[in-house]
């Protein structure tokens, strides 16, 4: 029980911090919104690290904080969180920087879709029934997530959500890389 506890504050806390900053940027007429990913702008590198914590408007916020809240609690699930987020949120802000197109990339959907791609890829990687049990909750709760893979408008940071999936997958490899490694 304790555990499940201790995984609820950890996604509340990053949401509240996601939403703080929110409220910050509605008050001062976006002034954050500037603080994104804008590709091989060496200048603009810190963006790595801002990007996902500022939103466009209420709208992106609350599509982004309802499957980060649910999909942070099944990758708590794995007890990677921390270590998922990490690689998610880092790898996908510096292949958006590296490969983005010219445009200020904002929002949490990389972490979200990095989530998913974790959850599916960790069914095959690191092969459970619990990981199984995950990924299909995924699946029958997110499995449109795949439409926002393939969604190239140009209001949408298409580079931010291959990214983060992309990042998923390549966290569940190494996270399962790692715990072989440490058994020989």
């Amino acid at each position: 029980m304790k555990r499940q506890i201790d995984g609820l504050k950890t996604i509340t806390v990053m949401l509240a911090v996601i939403w703080l900053i929110e409220i910050f940027n509605q008050f001062t007429n976006r002034s954050l919104n500037s603080f994104g990913v804008i590709p091989r702008n060496v200048d603009h590198a810190w963006g790595i690290l801002t990007a996902p914590l500022i939103h466009h408007n209420l709208a992106h916020i609350i599509g982004n904080s309802i499957p980060l809240f649910i999909l942070g609690i099944l990758v708590f699930q794995s007890r990677q969180l921390i270590k998922v987020t990490a690689i998610v949120y880092i790898g996908s802000g510096i292949l958006v920087w590296v490969f983005g197109r010219s445009a200020i990339h904002i929002g949490a959907s990389s972490v979200v879709l990095g989530y998913w791609g974790f959850l599916l890829a960790n069914a095959w990687f690191n092969r459970s029934l619990v990981n199984i049990l995950l990924a299909v909750i995924t699946i029958l709760v997110y499995g449109g997530m795949i439409f926002s893979l393939l969604d190239f408008r140009q209001f949408i940071s298409f580079e931010s959500h291959i990214a983060g999936f992309l990042c998923g997958i390549v966290a569940a490899y190494s996270l399962k890389h790692r715990r072989l490694s440490t058994r020989s």
